[in-house]
């Protein structure tokens, strides 16, 4: 068998784009939306300037903005704004909780059982929401427990990717891996038809994380980690009617117990007087203290003063019991480069900025220049905000909340809610509708029965997952059409000629894997699919252990942070640096590569 002929012109352009935008996926610094948008639209007006013709007649451009309609899209954005009403309702909240209370009796059986929920509820709904929920549940019981949290929350994360390999609906690479498959003629797999050989792999995963993962990775300090004793400035207000106005600042100091900090004392909001101890408040006056955010609280509690954002907001006294929180700006979250300015918290969260902790440095909110500074990922802010609020606050998703209690808010929405995901789940598991139909009919029934409303609903989908799955499904179309996947197909079996299906199929797994690591999973996903189907109907084989190669290896996203964005989240969150991906992601994908290249090769007898 000679190299494989080179193709048409179309067919190396598309080879040629294919490239282009699995760099472009790369870059950091280029947004993945202008990728995906970039890539669209230089294919559409690419057929458009320059026509290829099929056996079917002319491929008409407008195809490749099918994939805005596709099934597969429609199941991802369906899934994802139920998987968000879930957390809003609070509805994971007794998992949680129990898991928390574990933490307490043996550590090491907790992590253990953490591992196995966060894998199995993954199989169902979108595992970012479950990371962000296991977070700070975790980093509150190693403060309580006084453990390291280095090897317990990237074992976690990882668990949540693993289990999201189990069903059709895992993960949005499960749902574009099946539909693709199914839209080149392949028997559609059913939600559980893959589950095995995932189990099996999973067990001996689950047991690698757990007893094996924690001893290769070193201690790290988490940025949040040191909550408890992290030193915030802000000020403290004593408004007319106080006992201690016309007293000095020595007795003020004693009457909050002799360690008060004062950093300066403003008057009239703009003259500085120095911390002398006999310097008198009067009505107005707002003391700069340094404390940690629990003792800033009793401080406020003590002295009867008032907290405030900053020296401009003083007009109105807030209603309701005060709460204050230290939140972390996360990879993932959407504030994330954004300027305070722009981050609009009490808009948003109706809570007020107080402080920002970074690397070490503290601002106070009444800085100059401060709202022009961007937000960078484990920026740490401590905001007041009234308890209900900054309960809310806790489920949003875009901000980690920190604090070493497990009072996390639940509705009574919340049996609703769970309710109807696992009638979506079970609509779709026993054929009654596709997952595409019973996840829409479910997004229905929970904004009709209020259980979400429209701005969480719209704050749920992703613009980035959109356009890529968009983009990547108009270039696997392009692929195929124009030749491009089969002539990659031919490759593939040049270069594995002679070897026993078993390893071409491992091969194939490996391929995605690597791709990945290094791209998006979505792209590797369509892309890769249909190059396996060409590459099973030239060998004369089953497509579909084919099909799961690439399924399975693109979801194999542990070697490097930026593989998924719960990596990138976890990474922040416990102070992680990119070796220890490679250290601890690359024992854990060759694991499970030859366990799955073999049940997949037993079971298909390749």
């Amino acid at each position: 068998m000679g190299f494989p002929i080179i193709p048409n012109t179309h067919a190396l352009a598309m080879l040629l784009m294919t490239g282009v935008a699995l760099f472009l996926f790369t870059r950091e610094k280029l947004p993945l939306e202008s990728s995906s948008l970039a890539i669209l639209v230089m294919l559409v007006i690419g057929f458009e300037v320059f026509p290829f013709e099929t056996l079917h007649g002319a491929v008409d451009p407008m195809e490749f903005f099918h994939g805005f309609g596709h099934e597969a899209l429609v199941a991802v954005c369906a899934l994802m704004i139920a998987g968000e009403a879930l957390v809003k309702t609070g509805a994971l909240e007794p998992v949680a909780r129990r898991l928390a209370k574990l933490w307490k009796w043996s550590s090491k059986f907790a992590l253990l059982l953490t591992l196995v929920v966060g894998a199995v509820l993954s199989a169902f709904m979108n595992n970012t929401p479950i990371v962000v929920l296991m977070l700070p549940m975790l980093i509150g019981a190693a403060v309580r427990n006084k453990s390291s949290t280095s090897g317990v929350l990237l074992p976690m994360g990882f668990a949540t990717l693993i289990g999201g390999m189990g069903t059709t609906i895992g993960t949005s690479t499960n749902l574009l891996v099946v539909a693709v498959a199914a839209d080149m003629g392949m028997v559609r797999f059913g939600m559980f038809d893959f589950l095995q050989p995932v189990a099996v792999a999973a067990a001996a995963a689950i047991l690698y994380l757990w007893l094996v993962a924690p001893r290769l990775i070193p201690e790290r300090t988490p940025p949040m980690s040191d909550f408890s004793n992290r030193v915030f400035q802000a000020y403290l207000q004593f408004s007319s009617g106080n006992s201690l106005i016309g007293k000095t600042l020595a007795e003020v100091i004693h009457k909050a117990g002799d360690n008060l900090k004062v950093i300066r004392v403003v008057r009239d909001n703009k003259q500085l007087i120095s911390p002398l101890p006999d310097v008198v408040i009067k009505a107005g006056d707002s003391i700069s203290i340094s404390a940690t955010s629990a003792m800033l609280k009793e401080y406020e509690t003590l002295l009867g003063a008032r907290l405030l954002t900053g020296l401009e907001e003083q007009e109105t006294e807030p209603d309701g019991d005060l709460q204050l929180a230290e939140v972390v700006i996360t990879g993932g979250s959407r504030l994330r480069g954004l300027r305070l300015a722009d981050a609009r918290l009490k808009a948003r969260y109706q809570v007020d900025l107080l402080a920002v902790h970074c690397a070490g440095d503290v601002v106070v909110a009444s800085t100059p220049g401060l709202k022009q500074r961007r937000l960078k990922a484990s920026d740490v802010l401590l905001v007041q905000g009234r308890v209900e609020d900054v309960h809310k606050l806790k489920m949003g998703g875009e901000l980690l909340v920190l604090d070493s209690t497990t009072n996390l808010p639940r509705t009574s929405k919340a049996p609703l809610a769970l309710l109807i995901m696992v009638a979506i789940i079970a609509l779709a598991a026993f054929g009654v509708m596709p997952i595409a139909m019973s996840a829409l009919l479910g997004c229905l029934v929970l904004i009709s029965s209020g259980c979400l409303d429209w701005k969480s609903a719209n704050r749920a989908l992703s613009s980035q997952v959109i356009l890529i799955i968009v983009a990547s499904l108009a270039l696997g179309s392009a692929l195929m059409k124009t030749g491009g996947a089969e002539y990659l197909a031919q490759v593939f079996l040049f270069l594995t000629a002679g070897m026993a299906p078993m390893w071409m199929l491992s091969f194939l797994m490996l391929m995605m894997a690597v791709m990945t690591n290094v791209v998006s999973n979505n792209a590797a996903a369509v892309i890769g699919t249909p190059i396996a189907i060409s590459i099973a109907q030239g060998l004369g084989l089953p497509l579909e252990p084919f099909v799961l190669a690439v399924l399975f290896g693109a979801n194999l996203s542990f070697v490097t942070p930026m593989a998924y964005k719960t990596n990138l989240l976890v990474m922040n969150a416990g102070g992680y640096k990119f070796k220890d991906f490679v250290r601890v992601g690359t024992p854990l994908t060759l694991l499970m590569w030859v366990i799955l290249t073999g049940v997949l090769a037993v079971s298909y007898r390749l």
